[in-house]
């Protein structure tokens, strides 16, 4: 069985930093291209940052320069460090795992409020 466990949300001050971690069980983690996505109430979910097997990221425009997308095969996890916040980055944040055209997994997601 398949799970993916997101930690380290919580209230931030606008500017401030917060690290996301995803922890995978139950798959061949390596070999998954794996993603953070965000939803705000009233929103779309949101693709945020997505790393592939090969280490290449990929960053939505609103966050560039100020996040941050890492995996480490050993431990199966995949973080999301993200500095200088935003109001408007407050979301869920959920972990996403994915491979070929059916292997597809969410995470049950985390609070993320940036607020003062």
């Amino acid at each position: 069985q398949v799970q993916l466990v997101e930690s380290g949300g919580g209230l931030v001050q606008p500017g401030g930093s917060l690290s996301l971690s995803c922890a995978a069980s139950g798959l061949s983690f390596s070999i998954y291209g794996m993603g953070w996505y965000r939803q705000a109430p009233g929103k779309q979910r949101e693709l945020v940052a997505a790393i592939t097997s090969d280490i290449s990221t990929n960053y939505a425009d609103s966050v560039k320069g100020r996040f941050t997308i890492s995996r480490d095969n050993a431990k199966n996890t995949v973080s999301l460090q993200m500095n200088s916040l935003k109001p408007e980055d407050t979301a869920v944040y959920y972990c996403h795992a994915h491979f070929g055209q059916f292997r597809d997994y969410w995470g049950q997601g985390t609070q993320v409020t940036v607020s003062s």
